[in-house]
């Protein structure tokens, strides 16, 4: 049965939604958390740690009354070491280029290497992508939530 469970990928999400849940309850006791009629900042963190816990014991109970399945790996099997790298390159090229160029650089920089890294994708539909995304989302963030982020910089 214990090495059974330790072949379940929900077993491991669970256990891990179960642990950051407790430990964002846990730091929001530090806060104030108020009443209900009277919120302080720590009461939101403190109902979603309780939901992300409740969640994590869900999956974890889940995981231990349903049978291992044929196709239950923690990793695939083709291990898609070109893709996973791209989603990852993906917020780290929003930090540098908005760090340098502003926030609809940083934009399509992000979404643009980060739809690469689906294997069905071309530089034309990532483009396409891309740009659906940063126009929309620069004008929501810079006119509408008037975030104190330049649209453009020139930072070299």
């Amino acid at each position: 049965m214990l090495e059974n469970l330790l072949h379940k990928r929900d077993f491991y999400a669970g256990g891990i939604m179960t642990l950051m849940g407790a430990a964002v309850t846990l730091n929001s006791t530090t806060y104030n958390t108020g009443t209900l009629m009277h919120m302080g900042p720590g009461m939101f963190p403190f109902i979603l740690g309780c939901v992300l816990t409740l969640i994590g014991v869900a999956i974890l109970g889940s995981a231990l009354v349903t049978p291992l399945g044929e196709d239950e790996h923690i990793l695939p099997r083709n291990k898609e070491w070109l893709g996973w790298g791209l989603i990852l390159a993906g917020p780290i090229s929003f930090i540098i280029m908005g760090h340098f160029f502003g926030m609809a650089a940083a934009t399509f920089s992000c979404v643009f290497i980060s739809a690469l890294g689906d294997r069905e994708s071309t530089l034309k539909s990532s483009a396409v992508l891309a740009l659906c995304i940063t126009v929309p989302g620069c004008f929501l963030f810079t006119y509408v939530l008037q975030l104190p982020f330049p649209l453009f910089r020139w930072a070299i």
